[in-house]
């Protein structure tokens, strides 16, 4: 799933290691220096994120560039952005070109299981920004970028021709940032977007036990990709046996949850407890 801007990426980051060898410094003591987390530093230099304008500013800074060579690799920076494709970005950047979002785009069956946090698909704004303010070395300006790229994906869910099967845990449902109202209106999303014919949406009761322990959340792409999601990004995987693996055990957490009316009457059961812990709500 390479694009050419994942390659001008991937020289970036190179080059940038380059100069920190040159520099005699390590990623840990560079990361000190610039003011940003060290897992910033090892993703830009493997190709893997494309830093901010200001991310970048400070590992020149950190690394003491002349102004030619900071010129230069601020002009590889503008290749990067210019180019067709995408990866992760720092700084809260939209996630427009992840492995997650080249995958989803294309396929037209895309099944999602969760365990911790909502499918990016269902999110709501807030929740979504939440979600970006929580990463390293996040900016406003990003975050709102990010938020926006996030909104404009899940108009895919609309489009004929696709299916969309999301299966979450109970606890998905009950693990909230920000405000019991940010939480209110996100139900009020899952509510519509369950009733969409397009998507199927499913959770696994917590009166259920798991037919599987979840090590983490996934989402599988026509029977092509698996885009397994960790703390620290997203990897898409595409050997076959992978993926026939991951589509056994989305296979026993749907046969795990419930669906339609059920899954709405739990919405609703849920939503009512929040709006207990809201006071702005009447009762």
């Amino acid at each position: 799933m390479g694009s050419e801007r994942q390659n001008r990426m991937k020289a970036l980051g190179a080059h940038l290691k380059r100069l920190r060898g040159e520099a005699g410094l390590t990623g840990a003591v560079l990361a000190q220096r610039a003011g940003v987390g060290q897992p910033t530093v090892s993703k830009v230099e493997n190709g893997r994120m494309v830093p901010s304008l200001d991310v970048l500013g400070r590992l020149t800074r950190a690394l003491g560039l002349d102004e030619s060579t900071t010129r230069e690799v601020r002009d590889l920076l503008v290749a990067v952005e210019t180019a067709p494709g995408g990866v992760e970005c720092a700084g809260g950047e939209a996630p427009t070109g992840s492995p997650l979002d080249e995958a989803v785009r294309s396929a037209q069956l895309v099944r999602s299981f969760q365990c911790v946090v909502l499918p990016a698909m269902l999110q709501s704004a807030e929740y979504a920004r939440h979600v970006f303010d929580s990463a390293p070395d996040s900016t406003p300006e990003g975050v709102g970028r990010a938020v926006a790229a996030r909104v404009e994906r899940q108009s895919l869910l609309y489009e004929p021709g696709r299916e969309s099967v999301f299966v979450l845990t109970e606890g998905v449902l009950r693990t909230w940032p920000g405000s019991p109202g940010l939480m209110l209106a996100q139900f009020d999303r899952l509510l519509a977007v369950e009733s969409l014919r397009t998507v199927r949406l499913g959770v696994i009761p917590w009166r259920r036990s798991v037919p599987v322990m979840p090590r983490h959340g996934f989402t599988l792409c026509d029977r092509r990709a698996v885009v397994v999601e960790s703390l620290r990004g997203e990897r898409a995987l595409d050997d076959s046996a992978e993926i026939a693996a991951y589509e056994e055990t989305f296979a026993c957490f749907e046969e795990a949850a419930i669906f339609g009316a059920e899954v709405r009457e739990l919405l609703l059961r849920v939503m009512r407890e929040f709006q207990e812990l809201d006071p702005s709500t009447t009762r």
